[in-house]
This record gives structure tokens, sequence and C-alpha cells, in this order.
């Protein structure tokens, strides 16, 4: 099973929802972000501080990498400014009664460099108005900006968990997209930049991914 991120401006998760799902997807989530991106490198995915919409699917590894290369036909992920395109493995899924698969095999189904991915995606949860705080550390030592979410739970008196951690209003979510080979710089620069290791201060964790469109160097 593999799990689709779609980063795309505000006002398209629509339609990039409408176009998965006619290419295999069941459906997907829309979340509000914003990306901020270091200015030496606002070719990268586009201007710093833009609100952005991200999308969320899921689906076989097959019926996703097929639906992913007739979506880029259309939305032209791989030029610049078109949006980022991510892909990671999910191990298990529940409540998706309705996510297709088929046998088919689709080649060259993991971007690699040799054994190891070419790309991680580093998450970090943290309260709110420290995201930034986040940003500049990894920019500091590597990155090229990222894209953080505020989270927040469905009712006055609920709260969502991720790995133990309550996400309230008062949490943000930061997403980082890394080279591998820069992934352990970036990540021990956010580490001392806003003490993670202490109680309280936030959780980080780093998936490698397995795909990738609209990514440049």
């Amino acid at each position: 099973m593999e799990l689709v991120c779609i980063i795309v401006n505000y006002g398209l998760g629509s339609k990039v929802v409408k176009s998965a799902k006619r290419h295999g997807f069941s459906g997907g989530t829309i979340t509000l972000a914003k990306g901020t991106v270091n200015s030496r490198v606002l070719n990268f995915i586009g201007l710093a501080d833009v609100r952005r919409e991200l999308v969320y699917l899921a689906a076989e590894k097959s019926v996703a990498y097929r639906a992913l290369e007739e979506m880029n036909e259309e939305f032209e992920f791989d030029k610049p400014n078109r949006g980022i395109v991510f892909t990671t493995s999910i191990n298990s899924i529940l409540g998706s009664k309705n996510i297709k698969s088929e046998k088919r095999v689709v080649k060259n189904d993991i971007e690699r460099r040799g054994d190891e991915a070419m790309y991680n995606l580093i998450t970090v949860i943290v309260d709110k108005g420290r995201a930034e705080e986040v940003i500049d550390a990894a920019n500091k030592a590597g990155a090229k900006g990222g894209t953080i979410i505020n989270a927040r739970g469905s009712g006055i008196h609920e709260s969502g968990k991720i790995l133990s951690m309550e996400i309230e209003p008062e949490k943000e979510i930061v997403m980082i997209l890394s080279e591998s080979d820069t992934t352990e710089n970036i990540v021990s620069a956010i580490k001392d930049a806003i003490k993670i290791d202490e109680p309280g201060n936030g959780i980080l964790f780093v998936q490698d991914v397995n795909r990738t469109y609209g990514i440049y160097r």
C-alpha cells in the first residue's frame, strides 16, 4: 500500500482529487498548509510563505504509480512550480474498504540510489509558533524549505494522537523533503535548535520516500 502526498497551490486540491478518482484512487483528503522556501531556491517549489493545499491519497502501489504517471501528464508536476508529489509506504490501513488494487507490476517502482532511498520525509510536530524555528534550523543545515500544517482536534473536547503525542489546536506539523545524504545534518540541526529531546518540545520522525515528482536540485 502506498501513501501519496501532493502539495499544490491553494485552490487546486479539489481538482487533483477529482483527477485522482478518474485514474484509480477511491478518494482523497485535502488539508490547508503553508509553503516556506529559502529565497535562494525559489525555483525549487515556488515563492516563500505561499498558501498551499496538501492532498493525501492511498492505493495499492501498482495502482498509485500508474495513476501518478497519468496525472503527471495532466498537471505536469515535473515542471517547476507545478507542485510536489512524493510517496511513502503504508504497512496497513483501516477504515478504507474501497482502496483499489491490481496485480500488474510497475517497473522502476522505487526511486533509489543503490539500495537506499534518494529522499527522506522529515516530519516534526511542535507547539504552535515553533514551526518557523524548525524551518530556519533545517534550511541552515541544507534543507530547501518545507510545508507547515496547522493541526487541530475534531472538537472542543477531542484531540487526536500521533505516536502518543496529542494533536490539538496549538500544534503545528512541519514536513521537510530532504536528500538522503543531508537528512542526518538536518535532523541534528532541528534537534539542537528546539531541544527536541526534552519532554514536551515535540516529536520528530523520518520516513523513506519511494517516488517523487517536482523535486529540483
